[in-house]
Formats: structure tokens, C-alpha cells, sequence
């Protein structure tokens, strides 16, 4: 008789779960709210203030590297649990940096964190879901990235609203300091090999995970135009409604994630990363193309099922090319190749917005995933086929 599935949904999965819940859900509650803190509360300057911005996803790409080294050679357990206090610690510096300077120190150093903390749930997730239900476990820990992006920015709207930027940075810092407690009972497996592994430029990166980590910097060019630019976009087209196109994009993303994990683990990444780029596709040319708020709201769920759908399968994929002792070289060289990608996006959007507009920048978008698409076929997936290892 067959056996019966392991469970996904067990204690230490469900810790790390609503760990991540409560710290990205602090994360999405400045998201809206902190360029309105540091324009009008502190009068820092446009570009100034873009600065900041930028130098939180820097230092989380700076740190990620030397984060994958690190939990790989002596585990999980004490980066996560610092990484999550220091993380609800820096929101109390946010109020005290009154001066540009300090607001550039104070956001550089919980970028660096934020890339800790990230990097590293993300790779003990993996340790514990059932490598046979891998990708279905992946889908359903991204939820706890995805639910916060739905309510976390309408939650700092609303504490924001009369100007209180105090209480907002204390009511995020709670609900990370609630996600470190959750981490204190997690029971930390212990990682194969861990330790043996030798520090050298090279073991900063994972090669096997290159080729699918370029797919996804590619792909996340894109996103980073759209999530840096979409409300400027809704502006300058008369659309408004950028907020009901969030949780239409977070209401795409969660119904991917739900589904696609079972359909990776029973038929792997092939039919996934087809569909799901080819929804990226589709959602770029609707929004470049049918500028009225139906197309506005159909390009949302669009390409929130495409990010549902792509991300969680790339992850999976990275996760079965390598051992368990290099599963944190995997996961930060993704994570690398993420950040740089928003990063990328959001530079070539603001050059490109400025030359031939933002529905043209689009259209382009979707020319560039189609290009990914390519490479998935092409490059990614025979990579993956000829290395898969899962375990």
C-alpha cells in the first residue's frame, strides 16, 4: 500500500511560517508610508529620499552572499534569531534619525537584516518541509510573503494617516518583535556537513543555481518597474485605484501559490515556468495596451498569478540542484539575483518612463519576458534536468 504523505503544516513549519508573516508584514507597513515620512516629515529632498530607498535593497544584495556562506558552515539557528530581533530593533531607529545621514545609516543596517533574515528562512523552510512535497510546501510558505503585501501597506496608510509616523514604526517593530519570539521555539534541524565548508570567494555563490538565478534577475527587471512605478503610472493616466490593484495582484499571487507547488511536485518546473512567464507576458501587454481600469485591474491578476507562479518554482528548482549543506548558497545566490533584478528595474523604468512613457515601458516588459521564456527553454531547464539532484 502506498504511504501517506507527510505532513507540511507541522510545528516548526507553522513557526517559521508566522515568523515570516509578522516580519514582512512590518516590511509592507513602510512601504507606502516611509517616502511620506521623509518628504513631509523630515523635508528630505526627492532624491535624497530615493537614496534611502535604494540603499535598503543594496545592503540586503551586499549581505546575502556572505549570509548563504555563514548558515551553510555553522546552521540556521543563531541568524535567524538575531536577524529577526535586530530587524524589530532598527524600527526604533527610524524616528530617532532625524537628519538625513542618520536615516542613510539606519536603513542601510536594517536592509543588511532584512537580507539575513530573509535569506535564511527561506533556506530552513526548505530543511523542513518533506523533500518529496518541496515544491507544494514552497507555495504555501510564500503566503506568508504574499498576505502581508495585501494589508501591510493599507495598514500603514491607516496609521499614518494623521501624520503619527511614530506609532506606525512601533506598531511594525511590535509585530516583528512577535515574529522573533516565534523563532525561540522553532526546533532547529541540523544541517549535513554543515561546517566543512571552506571560506573562498567562490563558495559565496552557488554555480549550479546561476543559470535559473539569471532567469529570474531577468523576470524581476520587470517587477521592479512595476511595483516602484505603478502608482505613478495610475496618475498620469487618470486610473487611480492603485491600491484595489495591489490586493488584485496579491489575490493573483496567493491563488498561484496555493495550486502550483502539487503541480511542481507531481510534474516538475517545465509547464509551470511556461505558463507563468507567459502570463507575465500577457499582463505587460495589457497594462502597456488597455489603458482603462479594466485593463488595469485584469493586468493586476495577470501578473500577480505569473509572480505567484514563477518565483516558488525557481525555488524549488535552486533547492533541488544542491546537498542540504548548500542549500544557503542556493537560496541567498536566488535571492541575490532578485534583489539585483528589482533594483535594475526600478534605474531602466525611471530612464525609460522618462523616454517614451510608462505603457511603451511596459510593452517592452513583456518583450523582456518573452526573452526569459527563451532562456527558461533553452538554458534553465536543461541545466536543471542534467544536475537535478532533490534531496
Amino acid at each position: 500500500m502506498p504511504q501517506p504523505k507527510e505532513r507540511i503544516f507541522k510545528e516548526n513549519f507553522a513557526l517559521v511560517f508566522f515568523a515570516s508573516l509578522l516580519m514582512f508584514t512590518a516590511f509592507y507597513i513602510m512601504l507606502p508610508t516611509l517616502p511620506v515620512f521623509l518628504t513631509n516629515g523630515l523635508k528630505i529632498d526627492e532624491g535624497k529620499t530615493g537614496l534611502i530607498l535604494a540603499v535598503y535593497t543594496l545592503a540586503a544584495l551586499l549581505v546575502r552572499p556572505f549570509t548563504g556562506y555563514l548558515i551553510d558552515r555553522h546552521g540556521r539557528k543563531f541568524f535567524y534569531i538575531s536577524a529577526l530581533f535586530l530587524f524589530s530593533f532598527f524600527f526604533l531607529g527610524y524616528p530617532l534619525a532625524g537628519i538625513f545621514t542618520w536615516m542613510l545609516i539606519v536603513r542601510f543596517a536594517h536592509g543588511l537584516v532584512w537580507g539575513v533574515a530573509t535569506t535564511t528562512g527561506s533556506t530552513l523552510i526548505v530543511d523542513i518541509i518533506p523533500a518529496e512535497r518541496r515544491g507544494e510546501g514552497i507555495g504555501l510558505y510564500g503566503l506568508a510573503m504574499t498576505i502581508p503585501m495585501a494589508i501591510g501597506p493599507f495598514a500603514g496608510l491607516q496609521l499614518a494617516r494623521n501624520n503619527d509616523f511614530t506609532l506606525m514604526f512601533l506598531c511594525a517593530g511590535g509585530l516583528a518583535f512577535a515574529g522573533f519570539l516565534f523563532t525561540i521555539f522553532i526546533k532547529y534541524p541540523e544541517v549535513s556537513l554543515a561546517g566543512k565548508t571552506k571560506f573562498s570567494i567562490r563558495n559565496l555563490l552557488e554555480k549550479s543555481a546561476l543559470p535559473v538565478t539569471f532567469n529570474l534577475l531577468l523576470i524581476n527587471i520587470s517587477y521592479g518597474g512595476l511595483v516602484s512605478f505603478i502608482s505613478i503610472y495610475a496618475l498620469k493616466t487618470g486610473l487611480g485605484h492603485t491600491g484595489v490593484f495591489f490586493i488584485i495582484f496579491a489575490s493573483g499571487i496567493t491563488l498561484a501559490r496555493i495550486y502550483m507547488g502539487k503541480i511542481f511536485d507531481r510534474h516538475g518546473p517545465k509547464m509551470l515556468a511556461i505558463v507563468g512567464i507567459s502570463l507575465l507576458i500577457s499582463g505587460h501587454i495589457v497594462l502597456g495596451t488597455i489603458i482603462n481600469i479594466a485593463g488595469f485591474m485584469i493586468s493586476g491578476f495577470l501578473l500577480g498569478l505569473g509572480s505567484g507562479v514563477v518565483f516558488p518554482t525557481f525555488q524549488a528548482m535552486v533547492n533541488n540542484l544542491v546537498l542540504p549543506h548548500r542549500r544557503g548558497a542556493a537560496n541567498s545566490t536566488l535571492f541575490s539575483g532578485l534583489d539585483l533584478g528589482i533594483g535594475l528595474g526600478m534605474l531602466i523604468t525611471g530612464f525609460l518612463a522618462h523616454s517614451i512613457g510608462l505603457p511603451h515601458t511596459y510593452l517592452i516588459y513583456g518583450a523582456l519576458n518573452a526573452v526569459a521564456l527563451l532562456f527558461f527553454l533553452l538554458v534553465s531547464l536543461k541545466h536543471y534536468q542534467k544536475k537535478l539532484r532533490f534531496v
